[in-house]
């Protein structure tokens, strides 16, 4: 398998979370052989670990999901230079400091989103612009529609360091998110990567 191949298979298991080698091989399309090697070599490099099932029947069901390694393979735009920032501004400032920085971090990404969501009129074009925004920004966004409303996935945190820091972070893009959808519209988070989910999810929908 291709480099190419290897990275499909990291972000395969990153979206959609642990799968067996079967369905690995079902998604990219390639044989179960072809895959079981690959995860091989990513459980040497130790970017993957595996947890087998008991079934009813037959052989335990071996599930592969990404290590804390693998995980690290995406971008987390700089951590160590964003933790390093956040604990002089603290230090410097104190924690109204903290709070302001955050506050207009919210400011320049709400004239930002805005202006793309504002493009839009019905709310599932809304929620795709929003998701596209995110995912240039690192957050491999992406949208499915439930029942009347949409949810907004984000499969990977591109800020995860300096969120897990200061969660005002992730207060913040709530805030934002329900500031550019405007009026009328309820955005709840279902899911939350610091709460222990593998990634965070907002359920999107009008209120009327």
């Amino acid at each position: 398998m291709s480099d190419r191949t290897r990275t499909r298979l990291l972000n395969a298991l990153k979206v959609s979370g642990p799968q067996t080698a079967a369905e690995l091989a079902k998604t990219l399309e390639v044989t179960s052989v072809a895959v079981r090697q690959q995860l091989d070599g990513l459980l040497e490099d130790k970017l993957v670990v595996f947890e087998d099932l008991k079934g009813t029947v037959g052989r335990p069901k071996r599930n592969w999901s990404l290590s804390e390694q693998g995980h690290g393979q995406f971008p987390d735009n700089h951590a160590a230079l964003i933790l390093g920032l956040l604990n002089g501004v603290t230090d410097l400032y104190g924690k109204d400091g903290l709070d302001k920085l955050i506050a207009r971090r919210e400011e320049q990404s709400r004239q930002l989103y805005s202006e793309a969501v504002s493009a839009n009129d019905d709310l599932g074009g809304k929620v795709a612009a929003l998701a596209a925004l995110r995912s240039r920004e690192g957050y491999m966004a992406e949208v499915e529609a439930d029942d009347d409303g949409f949810l907004l996935i984000e499969n990977h945190c591109s800020i995860c360091a300096a969120a897990t820091a200061c969660q005002g972070f992730c207060r913040s893009e709530l805030s934002l998110f329900k500031a550019v959808l405007g009026g009328g519209v309820a955005v709840e988070r279902q899911e939350h990567l610091l709460s222990g989910d593998r990634r965070c999810v907002y359920r999107i929908a009008n209120t009327s």
